[in-house]
């Protein structure tokens, strides 16, 4: 399986021509996956942090081209890292906004970990579920037909948020204050100032 490495997800999202605040906002969305990912490992949930980590990075690497083109980012970045040579991280950035699967009966998998953090994560502050919806709501939803999508996709992730912190030692309302002081973001961006 091949992963980049931090350094060259950063690579990648100055060569895709990200804006700041999406980079910041998907420095973020790894952070919250990070830190899931420790806590599910606590509980003796075993998951590819490297392939989180990356997906979470890159999980918006055509989104600022998308502005313009109105593509789908989810599909032209999955499409993306799999012609780089990262089919695993492409298949679980195809699926950050809507899952291939819901309510899988097992542990949860690296592609519901980038997914959830994602849609905690509004510009580059947690936010809880509804507050995302709410946001969401007023970008994209104008259309009944795509309210009535994005309402569907909604009740999916809350019933993925409850499936998750089955497993975690800390409700959802939680996460924030546990974010505070989680240090994987100086992680990244030592290891992001190293190389420059």
């Amino acid at each position: 399986m091949r992963i980049p490495s931090i350094e060259k997800c950063y690579k990648l999202m100055s060569e895709m021509g990200m804006l700041e605040h999406i980079v910041a906002h998907s420095v973020q969305v790894c952070r919250v996956a990070s830190l899931l990912v420790d806590f599910l490992g606590e509980q003796g949930i075993v998951l590819n942090s490297r392939l989180i980590q990356a997906a979470a990075l890159l999980h918006d690497i055509t989104k600022t081209k998308s502005i313009e083109t109105g593509e789908n980012h989810a599909l032209t970045g999955k499409q993306i890292l799999i012609d780089m040579g990262y089919p695993d991280v492409g298949i679980i950035v195809g699926q950050h906004v809507v899952l291939d699967e819901y309510l899988s009966s097992g542990a949860p998998a690296e592609e519901e970990i980038v997914n959830y953090a994602d849609k905690r994560v509004l510009h580059n502050r947690i936010a809880d579920i509804e507050e995302r919806l709410k946001y969401v709501m007023e970008r994209y939803g104008r259309e009944p037909e795509r309210r009535q999508r994005i309402l569907t996709l909604w009740d999916k992730t809350e019933r993925l948020e409850k499936r998750l912190f089955s497993f975690l030692p800390f409700p959802p309302e939680a996460l924030g204050e546990l974010l505070e002081s989680y240090d994987c973001i100086p992680v990244l961006f030592q290891e992001k100032s190293r190389k420059e």
